[in-house]
């Protein structure tokens, strides 16, 4: 399956800077998959690895902002992946989406190793909630793919000294570092808040292969200025200059 132009649209993220088709009825991709890229320390001549990486959002945009990465994609289902690869050509970056699932993924792939593995994994428990409409959408959304799936997945295809980065619900936060072995250490723990005051919804979490650090609980991130009540949906500043601008996540 594919999707007709007319089934599409074209969103502008960083600024304008990329445009991503996505699918007007399907899983389509928010802030999460740029703070996501964001937070990916990757220097030019590296390798990253995205797991789920749906349409590319997260993939491009990492891309978009360190030149010289190698950037393989691993998406399981096949008209996410063709629209991925779509959008890489037509943003000019290189990609390479591989078709798979990460708990068997394909033979060509199991034969790398990256720098960086990075996966935004769907949030949602099996049979949680209303079911989407949509089977993409309700694939992006729903965790048919246990969390410690996605960890060793991610530790598998780390080379070592290399730093795995996920972006999560905080309430899966135990789970997360539960799924974390002894291959994995130096943890470091970004909470992600939708205004100053207010608890973290999101967590953006980092280990490295082979890490020996003491774990590390940063700060909160803080999304939005102001008050939901008196119109305060306007990005921090910290926040647009990734979201808007491409910056760097420092964690």
């Amino acid at each position: 399956m594919s999707w007709a132009d007319d089934a599409l649209t074209r969103d502008a993220f960083l600024g304008g800077d990329l445009q991503i088709f996505q699918p007007q009825n399907g899983y389509r991709a928010g802030t999460d998959p740029v703070l996501l890229a964001a937070a990916v320390d990757a220097r030019p001549g590296q390798s990253a690895l995205e797991l789920g990486c749906g349409a590319g959002t997260g993939l491009l945009c990492l891309g978009r902002r360190v030149a010289g990465l190698r950037l393989d994609g691993l998406e399981q289902q096949a008209e996410y992946a063709a629209l991925a690869r779509r959008n890489a050509a037509e943003n000019g970056l290189e990609v390479e989406v591989f078709d798979g699932d990460l708990s068997q993924p394909p033979a060509a792939l199991k034969e790398r190793s990256y720098d960086h593995v990075f996966a935004n994994p769907p949030f949602f428990a099996p049979h949680s909630g209303k079911q989407a409409d949509d089977a993409g959408r309700e694939a992006g959304r729903r965790a048919l793919t246990p969390v410690a799936a996605w960890v060793d997945a991610a530790t598998r295809r780390l080379r070592p000294g290399g730093h795995m980065t996920m972006i999560h619900r905080a309430a899966d936060l135990p789970a997360l570092i539960q799924a974390l072995d002894a291959r994995m250490g130096s943890l470091v723990i970004l909470p992600l808040t939708s205004r100053a005051g207010r608890a973290a919804g999101r967590v953006i979490l980092r280990a490295k292969k082979g890490g020996r650090a003491e774990a590390q609980l940063l700060a909160p991130f803080i999304l939005h200025d102001g008050s939901h009540g008196d119109g305060g949906n306007k990005f921090s500043t910290a926040a647009e200059r990734i979201l808007k601008f491409g910056g760097k996540l420092s964690l």
